[in-house]
């Protein structure tokens, strides 16, 4: 489980807002990891993955919208970034999400998680720098 902290802030509201909500959708995977009289994932797996891919693109179509009204000068290094994020979730083949969906829920927590926080800290905290 993931809890927000106010050092993940980058001091820009809307966007500070939708990071939370990421946190939220890979809380609620978690939690669905966690819960041992869920007999079938494969739905809700599915539900989360497919949310946090819409919600995904929302965000970064957010954040590089206000890189450039700040004419952020590593925006492209940004959308990069972005764009293979957005690849690897695409990526997700739903036919092996019921093979094992407690594995795949696990990989993908730990890639969400691990990626948000690191892109986050060492990328998103420096639009604010500048």
């Amino acid at each position: 489980m993931l809890v927000w902290k106010d050092e993940y802030s980058i001091g820009v509201p809307l966007i500070d807002e939708q990071h939370q909500h990421m946190f939220e959708i890979g809380n609620r995977a978690y939690e669905l990891l966690k819960d041992d009289f869920c007999t079938d994932m494969y739905d809700g797996v599915v539900e989360i993955i497919k949310e946090l891919k819409e919600y995904t693109k929302l965000h970064f179509k957010t954040e590089e919208e206000y890189m450039l009204s700040i004419r952020y000068n590593k925006y492209f290094s940004q959308k990069v970034e972005h764009d293979d994020f957005i690849q690897k979730i695409n990526e997700v083949d739903f036919d092996k999400v019921d093979d094992d969906p407690k594995k795949y829920i696990e990989d993908i927590l730990g890639f969400v998680f691990n990626w948000t926080l690191d892109h986050i800290l060492q990328k998103d905290k420096l639009i604010k720098a500048e």
